[in-house]
């Protein structure tokens, strides 16, 4: 009689739970898996390399679609690599302006994790209801940006321009009569920061709902607990940054150990978990959202009361407005000049980090003095995590790779590169 040996199976990469293109090979022996190994580089699109031969300020779209449900934040970490060499100082209010996009950002990426996480693990409302409150989010950033998703907003200096005084509204169509319309637009009759205001009262109730459907939910805990779980030590060594180190129990946020920004006059909590299970991570992120929801609170109060400017003076960097470009012939040389040639930054290296919703976002780059960077280096978080896999994984059945995989949040973007 033959004797049963393990089998291999391929999970993914056209996987729906694999969450884009990851093919992850299974040594499986019945149903539990002896090995899990991540093939990747299905979606590498040269980005660091494209950098080495387009200006700064091209590059920057680029940072957009590296981890594509967090875009501001990785323009964010770009933007500072840039200025620390540079030595650029940015207006307190492009900081606030940051600070509170970089924590809208988090929203949305948590609530796409959110949502597909649940999705993965059998619970199919929860991506309904995350995606009602993602709706709103990216009003914002197409109110401000212009775009929905890839905004482009953050420039080295400062934010592409200050935030708008009108919201754009719905107008009466097929679909809808005018009393729906009206009540869409209810709360779009003012500013955005007003039109912030109004999401960030009525948040909080909307992630008690989230709690609702899942936190004491049967299956969803039978899902989770015990799960891919990391002990602090191991998470510290593997690399982990973010939610995945927090859920584990170390209280490590770059935001509180190393504020860039504002975020040292801001008042907010890190979250950290205990046994640093998938359920751990789960309740980290959850208390996360609130905590951004807190410091977007205290960005719209001080913006309201505190106008400036919201990029810098130095025409070596940032363009002039239009109307002085259109009047004064040196502002048109500086305009003519830094879409053409680009600004020029000095000979030297810099590393800059931000807390990206996934983790720690970092931005290498080594300067010679031209309009380009000499060589580019990007330090995805999802990286070591999925790197993290086979260990997590082991000795599960299939049926937790699909919860382990959701619980890293992992975005294939940022990871191939």
């Amino acid at each position: 009689m033959a004797e049963i040996k393990n089998y291999t199976l391929n999970f993914g990469p056209q996987h729906p739970a694999a969450h884009g293109v990851l093919r992850l090979v299974l040594e499986l022996d019945g149903e539990v898996i002896q090995r899990a190994d991540p093939h990747i580089g299905l979606l590498h699109r040269a980005t660091e390399k494209l950098a080495e031969s387009k200006t700064y300020i091209q590059s920057l779209p680029y940072m957009d679609r590296l981890d594509y449900v967090s875009m501001m934040s990785n323009e964010h970490g770009y933007c500072l690599a840039i200025e620390k060499l540079l030595g650029v100082d940015v207006p307190v209010r492009a900081q606030y302006i940051r600070v509170m996009f970089a924590e809208i950002t988090r929203l949305l990426n948590h609530l796409i994790w959110l949502g597909a996480h649940g999705l993965d693990c059998g619970a199919m409302n929860i991506l309904i209801y995350c995606f009602r409150e993602r709706e709103v989010l990216v009003d914002m950033y197409e109110a401000v940006s212009g775009a929905r998703m890839h905004a482009a907003y953050f420039r080295p200096g400062g934010v592409y321009r200050d935030l708008p005084e009108t919201m754009a509204q719905y107008k009466v169509n097929k679909l809808r009569n005018a009393k729906a319309i009206d009540a869409l637009n209810e709360n779009r009759q003012g500013s955005l920061l007003d039109f912030i205001a109004d999401f960030v009262a009525k948040f909080p109730k909307l992630v008690d709902e989230y709690e609702t459907l899942l936190t004491d939910n049967r299956i969803w805990k039978q899902r989770t607990v015990g799960v891919g779980v990391v002990s602090p030590e191991r998470a510290l060594n593997l690399g982990f940054t973010g939610p995945m180190l927090r859920g584990s129990g170390v209280a490590w946020d770059l935001r509180k150990q190393q504020p860039y920004e504002v975020y040292a006059g801001m008042d907010f909590d890190i979250p950290v978990g205990k046994t640093g299970d998938c359920y751990d991570r789960y309740l980290v992120r959850v208390a996360e959202m609130r905590q951004s929801n807190h410091i977007i609170q205290q960005c719209v109060d001080w913006l309201r009361v505190n106008p400036g400017p919201v990029i810098t003076s130095n025409h070596k960097v940032a363009p002039p407005d239009r109307e002085s470009m259109k009047s004064n012939m040196e502002e048109l040389i500086h305009h003519f000049k830094l879409f053409t040639e680009g600004f020029h930054v000095p000979e030297g290296e810099a590393y800059a980090a931000v807390e990206n919703p996934k983790g720690e976002f970092g931005i290498y780059i080594v300067s010679d003095g031209a309009n380009k960077p000499y060589r580019l280096k990007i330090r995805a978080p999802g990286f070591s995590h999925l790197a993290a896999m086979d260990e997590m994984a082991r000795g599960h059945m299939i049926a937790d790779a699909v919860a382990v995989i959701g619980t890293m949040d992992i975005v294939f973007g940022e990871i191939d590169r």
